[in-house]
């Protein structure tokens, strides 16, 4: 009976999904080279929201669940997102997010390139 119990217990527990890790921000960011301080107005822009572990992009990116943050520095994080489409399933995506400050941030990609966001009204 003792073995049965224990069986049931790691069939429960290697089927449970991975938790995933929570951002280290949240809110709706807009793609702008601005540099002025305060949040912008986003209509017509490009806006990458952070909610949990869930990011949605809204330039054509699937949405992205969070697989893990690592701290890479002050304010500097490195992320691993999965996502998954018509054609793809559980892709990786990893980038490092760094706050500027507190309405600024960068999504520096692996696949080279830079994103620059501001915080949205």
């Amino acid at each position: 009976m003792r073995s049965l119990i224990l069986s049931a217990l790691l069939v429960a527990a290697l089927s449970a999904p991975a938790l995933a890790d929570d951002y280290p921000l949240s809110g709706r960011w807009g793609v702008t080279t601005s540099s002025t301080k305060g949040a912008i107005d986003c209509a017509g822009k490009r806006v990458i929201s952070f909610n949990g572990d869930q990011r949605r992009d809204s330039g054509g990116v699937p949405t992205s669940r969070n697989v893990s943050v690592m701290p890479a520095g002050e304010a500097r994080y490195r992320i691993v997102d999965e996502f998954s489409n018509a054609q793809i399933s559980s892709g990786r995506v990893i980038y490092t997010l760094v706050e500027l400050d507190a309405d600024h941030i960068e999504l520096q990609l692996q696949q080279g390139g830079t994103l620059k966001l501001q915080r949205c009204k």
